[in-house]
């Protein structure tokens, strides 16, 4: 049961950490928009599966769509993402500069990485909710002795407590790099 909660805890890290790092709105970087969700034929994809999105520069993403006739639908779906992105559809592909970042949009940057953090404490919970709830249902079925309870649950706490450390110098450190001129 430790186990598991050791994986799930780490699932809620790596979450986290994958999402801070789309949050750099000052450099190119292609996971900013590579899980933007596109329609094409009817249903919804992610543009990463439907185009090559490469750094030109610091400041200008390239995609390069496989099927051109879904460019506009990509341009549509990239302005209409809430990123604050303005593409340019060319000829065969679509650029995006990359705004400069105004202190205002900054710290509309940290109010999104306390949403994060707060979501990523919210899995934490879950995680330990779950497993206290296995750890219970071992004691109620003779799995495990009233001891055996107690030491897992402490192990477990151990961990979540662990846990939500981590997430709050991740949102520390993370909250000092978008407000870093």
């Amino acid at each position: 049961m430790l186990d598991k909660a050791k994986e799930g805890l780490k699932k809620a890290l790596h979450h986290l950490d994958v999402e801070f790092s789309k949050i750099q709105m000052w450099v190119a970087n292609p996971l900013l928009v590579e899980d933007i969700m596109v329609e094409q034929y009817g249903s919804l994809q992610p543009l990463k599966n439907m185009a090559a999105v490469a750094v030109m520069d610091p400041q200008t993403l390239s995609i390069k769509p496989w099927d051109k006739t879904v460019m506009n639908d990509i341009a549509k779906a990239i302005t209409n993402s809430g990123k604050g992105l303005n593409p340019q559809t060319m000829a065969d592909s679509i650029l995006i500069k990359i705004p400069q970042v105004t202190e205002d949009r900054r710290r509309e940057m940290t109010k999104v990485v306390k949403t994060l953090s707060e979501e990523a404490k919210i899995s934490v919970r879950n995680v330990r909710g779950d497993i206290m709830k296995d750890i219970k249902r071992a004691e109620d079925n003779k799995e495990i002795s009233e001891d055996e309870r107690k030491d897992t649950e402490e192990a477990v706490q151990k961990e979540v407590s662990e846990s939500n450390k981590s997430i709050e110098e991740k949102t520390k450190k993370k909250n000092e790099d978008v407000m870093k001129v």
